[in-house]
C-alpha cells in the first residue's frame, strides 16, 4: 500500500503538470505574458532546490520539486520570444540579490541556512513580476498560481517528516503563490468593479 509521503509527491508531481498546461496555453494565446527575469530566477532555483534536497537525503518530496523545475525552464524558454521584462535598475538590482541567494544556497554548509538563500532569490524573482501584475493582472493565469500552492502542500506533505531543512522551501512556496494569487484576484475584483463587463473573467 503507498504510503503518504509517496501519495502526496505523486499527487505534486501530476498537480505541476496541470498547473503549467494552463499557463502555456495562455502564452501561446498571447493572453499570458511571463516575465523573462522572474523565471529565469525561478528556473535556477527551482533546479537549486532539487539539488540541494536531493543532497539532504529527500526521497519522494524530489518528484513534485524536479517536475516543477523542468516546466519552469519551459516557460522561460517561451518567454524570450512571447514575454517581457528587460534589464532596467530595478530588475538589475533584483538579479543581484538573487544571485546573492543563490550563492549562498551553493556555499553555505547548513542545509536550512541554504534553503533560506533559495527563498531571499526566489522573493527577488517574484518581486520583478509583481508591477506588471499590479498593472494587468490578466497578463498572468491565476490558476497557474492557486495549483502551485496546492503543489506546495503537497511537497510538506511528502517529506515525511519534521525536517526543517526539507520543509522551508515547500512551505515558502505555499505561501508565495497563494499571495500572488491573491494578487490577481484582487486587482481583478477592483478592475471589474469599474468595468461591470469584466466582473465574470475577475476570477477566471
Amino acid at each position: 500500500m503507498i504510503g503518504l509521503p509517496a501519495f502526496a509527491a505523486l499527487l505534486g508531481g501530476a498537480l505541476s503538470i496541470c498547473d503549467a498546461l494552463p499557463y502555456v496555453r495562455d502564452v501561446f494565446k498571447g493572453s499570458t505574458r511571463p516575465h523573462r527575469g522572474t523565471w529565469l530566477i525561478w528556473t535556477v532555483l527551482a533546479w537549486v532546490a532539487v539539488g540541494s534536497n536531493w543532497a539532504d537525503g529527500a526521497g519522494w518530496s524530489l518528484v513534485p520539486l524536479a517536475a516543477q523545475a523542468t516546466l519552469c525552464g519551459l516557460i522561460l524558454l517561451l518567454s524570450w520570444r512571447r514575454g517581457e521584462g528587460g534589464l532596467g535598475w530595478g530588475e538589475l538590482l533584483m538579479f543581484a540579490v538573487a544571485g546573492g541567494g543563490v550563492y549562498a544556497a551553493v556555499t553555505l554548509t547548513d542545509p536550512t541556512l541554504a534553503t533560506y538563500g533559495v527563498v531571499v532569490a526566489d522573493v527577488a524573482g517574484a518581486s520583478m513580476m509583481v508591477p506588471k501584475s499590479w498593472r494587468d493582472p490578466y497578463s498572468e493565469t491565476l490558476s497557474t498560481f492557486v495549483l502551485s500552492s496546492l503543489v506546495g502542500v503537497c511537497a510538506l506533505l511528502s517529506v515525511g517528516a519534521l525536517d526543517a531543512a526539507l520543509m522551508v522551501y515547500p512551505a515558502y512556496y505555499v505561501v508565495a503563490n497563494a499571495l500572488v494569487a491573491t494578487l490577481l484576484v484582487s486587482r481583478r475584483r477592483a478592475l471589474a468593479a469599474r468595468d461591470p463587463l469584466a466582473l465574470a473573467d475577475a476570477c477566471s
